[in-house]
Order: structure tokens, then sequence, then C-alpha cells
């Protein structure tokens, strides 16, 4: 693989030839690092903007204990509040005791490793970037149209509305996929009621709206990289679906904006993080907030994450999204418009 140490000042950088060579090799960061990289090439390098750590420790995100949640209705208003309280002001939330098993979460990291760690020749075969495919992997979605790549490699796995033959997923982690996609839209459903009720509507009013009807997880693996302090491992950018739930690793870097402050979201052993998408802030009327997070480079890696996006792309037909009547009021009008839902990968 033909990859530039170039400085950012060079005029001799040939962007579109780096870009391309990288793209061509279908081995990704992953093949960047196993090739012995010590220096971050040129077209993975951040402006320095877009690096600022102006990180407040005293910021605390939330962190919910979801027990109760099914059985007495004192506990389930007291996470329903929890719950309202975390989505207006943070938009991000931890959750723990969420009823999927400590072994799933476990096999659903460790399937992400192999399929990410397997022979190139093998892996390589799902490299795409065709987005019409149910499953495909590479490396920035958006990498000929951003201004410097992530340092990071995924798997894209479109889930759901439509059946999936398990067949199209690879092997080393096809059955734990399967398996993690039926409890995580379990759990998406039920943090859907939480918000219904906590947004003073029906149980199942976001439900009903096909909230959670929509199913695509990423399998994000970042490597170790040579120079953190000069990339990321996901610039910022918010979610535009409906919820984002997250699994990662004890590693760390996952940031969110809070009040123009970046803030560690630190990973607790055995929670998922969940998040406000557009969509949802969208159908809120903004009551509930949509917010920018990134995930920062780290030397240490790789750092493995996993990313459920409920959304509605691949419904049979185009349907249009806006704020929910019963939400408003003259005191509270529409602040945004009506718009079809559709998840932009960043």
């Amino acid at each position: 693989m033909v990859v530039t140490s170039a400085t950012k000042n060079s005029d001799d950088y040939d962007r579109a030839s780096e870009l391309k060579a990288f793209d061509e090799s279908k081995a990704g960061v992953k093949g960047l690092v196993d090739a012995g990289v010590s220096i971050v090439p040129r077209m993975f390098i951040q402006e320095p903007d877009n690096l600022r750590t102006c990180n407040n420790a005293q910021l605390i995100t939330p962190v919910i204990d979801l027990h109760g949640m099914d059985g007495d209705p004192v506990p389930r208003m007291e996470i329903v509040e929890m719950v309202r309280e975390a989505s207006e002001t943070w938009g991000f939330f931890s959750v723990v005791n969420h009823g999927i098993p400590e072994s799933v979460l476990e096999e659903m990291m460790d399937g992400t490793r192999r399929f990410n760690e397997q022979d190139n020749e093998v892996k390589k075969k799902y490299y795409s970037r065709d987005l019409s495919r149910n499953v495909i992997y590479n490396s920035n979605f958006n990498l000929y149209e951003s201004k410097s790549a992530n340092w990071r490699d995924t798997l894209y796995c479109v889930m759901s509305p439509h059946p999936l033959n398990p067949q199209e997923l690879p092997a080393t982690c096809r059955d734990i996929l399967m398996e993690y996609k039926e409890q995580i839209m379990r759990l998406g459903y039920k943090l859907l009621e939480l918000m219904s009720e906590a947004l003073g509507l029906n149980t199942n009013h976001l439900k009903d709206m096909d909230c959670g009807e929509g199913l695509l997880i990423l399998c994000h693996y970042y490597p170790a990289c040579p120079q953190p302090e000069l990339t990321m491992g996901s610039s910022r950018h918010s979610d535009n679906d409906f919820l984002t739930i997250l699994l990662q690793d004890q590693i760390g870097g996952l940031q969110v904006l809070y009040q123009n402050q970046w803030v560690d979201v630190p990973p607790v052993p055995g929670a998922l993080v969940i998040n406000v998408g557009d969509v949802l802030q969208l159908v809120t009327n903004r009551r509930f907030k949509s917010v920018e997070h990134r995930v920062v480079a780290n030397g240490r890696g790789p750092r493995i994450s996993v990313a459920s996006f409920f959304s509605t792309p691949r419904l049979p037909f185009s349907k249009s999204y806006g704020p929910i009547k019963e939400l408003l009021s003259e005191q509270n009008p529409p602040k945004l418009r009506e718009t079809t839902d559709r998840i932009h990968q960043k």
C-alpha cells in the first residue's frame, strides 16, 4: 500500500492518489498498522480546531439503572424521570441492568475483533462502498468527501426491517450478530417506551411511529495509533436516526459536547451508552437533544465498539417525520420542519 507521510503544508501532496491507494488496498487502517506505519499519513491529519480538548473532568454523563422498569410502577416512574432529564439535558446516558446478558456483550466484542483480525484475503471479500448492500466492510464511509479520514475500520450490517439472510454475514461473527440483533431490538423497544412516557405520551407512541423498525449495526475497530494527537477515531458528528445504543470496550475515547465542552463518556462495565438522534430531536420538537460527539484516537488498542442505529432508511416507502402534534401548543409551536428520515454515515 502506498501512503504518504508528507507534512501538512507540503506542496507536492497528492491527496487523491493517497486516498485511491488506501481504498484499493482494501486493508483499512489495520493494514497500515500491520505494515508498521509509525507516522500518521497525511490523509488522516485533522485541523487543529478539530483536535481541541477542553474536557471538564467534573462533569459526568448520567448512568441510569433500569432494574425494575418492568415491575412495580413506582421504580418505573423514577426511571422514566431519569430518562427524561438525561434526554432533555445531555442527550446521552448509560444504562445498567438493561437485560442483555454480559456473555452476549462480550461475544459481540469478540466477534468484531475476530472479523477484523482474520486474514485480509478473507476480510476484503466484504470490502465495498456500495451502501445498497446489506453487509459491507470498509474504512470511512465518506472517505472521498471528508477533509480528513478517521483512524477506524467498520463492518456495516443492515439487520432490519427486512429479514437478513444470515449467510450474508461473515462467519466469524454471524451467530452473535443474529443474537445481538434480537437482544438490542428488545432493549430498543423498551427504551422507546420509557421515552414515550417521559414525553407524557402513550407508552407505545414512539413504537407506533416505527421508530424501532429499522436497525443498522456498525462494528467499529480502532487500531492503536502511532500519533493519536494528530487524528481522530471518529470526527465530531450527531446521529441522524431516532436512537443509538453503543457497546464499547474499556479503552475509552468517546466524548460528548456538553455546554461547549468535550466531556468523556467513561466505559462502565456491563453498561450500554444511549444517545438521542437527530430524528428523535425533530419529533420531540427539540425537547430531547441530539448532541455532537466524537471518538479520540488512542495509542492503545485496538478499541472496539458496536453501534446500533434505530432508523427507517430501508422501509419500502418514504416516510416523513415532524414534531409530534400532542407536544405542540401555542406556547410550544413547531421549531423544526417535517423531513424524511435517512441516516447519514459519518
